[in-house]
């Protein structure tokens, strides 16, 4: 009966702890708020779009046709979301802008340089070389095999 008791109490103390600890974690945890995040996401994934819209305006202008200037386009905005994630503006825009910054291509650029600056210092080869397509690696290795089984099953239907 001693035993059954101390094990009662036991367990009476460990609840006790997993609450103690569950309220700690709850004064410590960030509060979010969904609706500002909506919003700024919203904001800098469509300023993003703005600017691309922009750039494809301007390529028409010149004189492109609209293929043409949506590739080029689409060019200019991942070196331009390379170029600020190599010097370091990007990771600010994301912290603003949450979702927002990895829908548009510049968030695909971002996932491919962020890597490669993470081991720069383990060299070019090594670090940068092979980190390089860690995330975009598996996305353009199922691509393009996802993009072959469509045209083999398009080819077979016709």
């Amino acid at each position: 009966m001693v035993a059954v008791k101390g094990n009662i109490e036991q367990q009476q103390e460990q609840e006790s702890q997993r609450e103690e600890y569950r309220l700690l974690v709850e004064s410590v945890k960030p509060q979010h708020n969904v609706l500002k995040n909506c919003v700024m996401a919203f904001l800098v994934g469509g300023t993003i779009c703005v600017i691309g819209q922009l750039f494809l305006d301007f390529f028409i202008s010149q004189g492109m046709g609209e293929r043409e200037a949506a590739a080029v386009t689409a060019g200019t905005m991942v070196f331009l979301g390379a170029f600020l994630t190599g010097i370091g503006v990007y990771d600010q825009i994301g912290k603003i802008g949450g979702a927002g910054s990895i829908i548009p291509i510049t968030g695909f650029a971002n996932s491919i340089v962020a890597p490669a600056m993470e081991f720069k210092r383990e060299g070019f080869l090594f670090g940068v070389g092979a980190k390089l397509f860690t995330v975009a690696g598996p996305v353009l290795v199922y691509g393009i095999i996802t993009s072959c089984l469509v045209g083999i099953i398009y080819y077979l239907l016709q």
